[in-house]
This record gives structure tokens, C-alpha cells and sequence, in this order.
């Protein structure tokens, strides 16, 4: 058995036990007494409630929504509305969140809240089954098809070494802010996918990346617009099979949150919730080493809290 096949199997070992304990790194991420002022905060770690009461403490202790939007502002939240699965399943962000998110932005004064995916199954099921689209819809949202190219706006990626340039929704180039919404899971390409790999969602053709270096594109389109609050949804951890999942076997509910505006520490924050190194995860890495963000937790001012 090599190193990388270790790993993944020691990660989907621990997860099925279902306890914070089985992470390995979770007492770390929520060990320590907060000693900064609530303005201080890099990230937030957040474990032991429901969605919506998780997001309202870890956005209260980063200032308020208020923060990040501003009244009259146009916001686009992206979650995961990849697959065609109910939210118990893991393969989606949970809708109860993203309502929660949007009615936070107009609270703050959003003149408009728009939410869309570039999805991998049908997207009217993935919209509906998931949940998503009701949620939105109940939070007075907007919920925008991604499935036309006629939506998508060819761009530069300046920093990019693979990724040269590349076709974007229209939403994310529009969009006074940006807020990405994740869902942690496994991935069978690049073992997790958080905050970073759900900008796919926000591209066209998702299939140049699979077939020019993955992981270099992943961090490449980092660089190009880095989303200006990241949520990281870890209620339901899908622990095998993604980014899918098979059945709800392949669940493991963990009642947690990563909040941060660095895409970077969140990412990192986030592998260690799943049991993993984020410099053992290669777009976590290079993204670090392109200087995207700080992949050493030890840097950070976090907020821990526990429900």
C-alpha cells in the first residue's frame, strides 16, 4: 500500500466511527480559548448546531453580515447544487444554510441575492431535489440557471499556469460580492473538495481542467476572483464515493462550520475536519505556495466555538 492509498484509507477509517475524535485534528481546530476581539478573527470553526444557528454565531463574531455587504449591493452566493440528491445525502450545500446566508445579505441591505451551479446532473432535479431552489426562493432570492454557455463571459486568468483563461458565469463578474458555499466531501479525483474546487461551478468547461492538471487549475482560478466570504458546510460530511455518494451509508453527520475570508485557510481548516493534512491535498498546496492564502492554521486568529 503506498503513502496516498494510506491515507485516504486511515481518513474513511476514522470517518465512520462519526466522532470528533475519529478526525484526528478536531480537538486541535477546537481546543484552544478565544483570546482576540471578535474584529480579529481570520476564521471561525463552529461545531454543534443546526445550520442556520451555526452561521448566525460564526457571522455575528466576524462582525455581522454587515461586514461583507453593503446596502444596494448585487450578491451572488454559489453553493454545491451539483447532483441530483436530497440534502441528507450529502452531495449538495444543506439549503437550510443557504437560506440562512441570504436572508443575513438583506438583512445588511443587498439590493439582490443570486444563487446558481453549473451542476453535473439535470439541472432542474439538482435545483429541486436538493432542496436549494425552495430555500432560495423562500429567502426572497433569485435562483439563475447555469446550464447555457450564453451565460459565460470569456476572461484572462493572469496568474495562471495552466489556466489561461477560461468562460465564466456572468453572475460572478457582475457581482458587487461573493459568497461561496461549499459543502466538505470526499472527492475520487482530488481526495476532498471545499471552497476551492466549487469554483468548477463557476466555469464552463470543466473538462479542460480534468485534462490539463487538475489540481494547478483549481488553484489557478483561485487567483482569479477569490470569493469575498467563504462558508464551509460540514453538517453532513460525505465520507466515500464522492462527489455523489452512493447511499446515505456513506454519510457522517458532524454538525460543523468553517467561516473565513481566506479560501486557503478554510480549505486547510476544513481538510483537517475531514482528517486530513491540507498540504497532503495538492490544490491546497500549491494555491498556498502561489501565495493565495495561509495554509498554516497556527498563523490565524480563529474563533473556536462548540454548541
Amino acid at each position: 500500500m503506498d503513502r496516498r492509498d494510506f491515507i485516504r484509507k486511515s481518513i474513511q477509517a476514522g470517518i465512520v466511527a462519526g466522532t470528533a475524535a475519529s478526525f484526528g485534528k478536531i480537538p486541535n481546530l477546537f481546543a484552544y480559548p478565544n483570546l482576540q476581539s471578535p474584529t480579529q478573527y481570520d476564521l471561525v470553526a463552529i461545531k454543534g448546531g443546526e445550520p442556520n444557528v451555526m452561521f448566525d454565531k460564526a457571522i455575528e463574531s466576524l462582525g455581522g453580515m454587515k461586514s461583507f455587504v453593503k446596502k444596494g449591493q448585487k450578491v451572488v452566493v454559489k453553493p454545491n447544487i451539483g447532483w441530483d440528491v436530497s440534502p441528507d445525502r450529502a452531495g449538495n450545500t444543506n439549503p437550510v444554510l443557504v437560506k440562512q446566508i441570504i436572508q443575513h445579505c438583506y438583512g445588511a441591505g443587498a439590493k439582490e441575492v443570486y444563487v446558481f451551479d453549473n451542476t453535473c446532473d439535470d439541472w432542474k432535479r439538482c435545483y429541486s431535489n436538493s432542496g436549494i431552489e425552495r430555500a432560495v426562493k423562500d429567502a426572497g432570492g433569485k435562483i439563475v440557471s447555469g446550464d447555457s454557455e450564453r451565460y459565460y463571459q470569456q476572461v484572462e486568468v493572469k496568474k495562471g499556469k495552466k489556466l489561461k483563461d477560461v468562460k465564466v458565469h456572468e453572475l460572478i463578474l457582475e457581482s458587487d460580492v461573493f459568497i461561496n458555499v461549499p459543502i466538505l466531501k470526499n472527492h475520487s479525483s482530488t481526495e476532498v473538495t471545499i471552497s476551492m474546487k466549487n469554483l468548477m461551478g463557476n466555469v464552463w468547461d470543466r473538462g479542460y481542467w480534468h485534462r490539463n492538471d487538475l489540481n494547478q487549475c483549481i488553484a489557478d482560478f483561485t487567483s482569479f476572483r477569490k470569493p469575498d466570504l467563504n462558508i464551509v458546510d460540514a453538517y453532513y460530511i460525505l465520507k466515500r464515493n464522492g462527489p455523489r455518494g452512493v447511499s446515505k451509508g456513506d454519510v457522517v453527520l458532524m454538525k460543523s462550520q468553517i467561516v473565513s475570508t481566506d479560501i486557503v485557510a478554510a480549505d486547510s481548516a476544513a481538510a483537517k475536519l475531514f482528517g486530513v493534512e491540507p498540504a497532503e491535498i495538492p490544490h491546497i498546496r500549491i494555491a498556498s505556495e502561489m501565495n493565495l492564502g495561509q495554509i498554516d492554521l497556527s498563523k490565524l486568529n480563529i474563533n473556536r466555538i462548540i454548541l
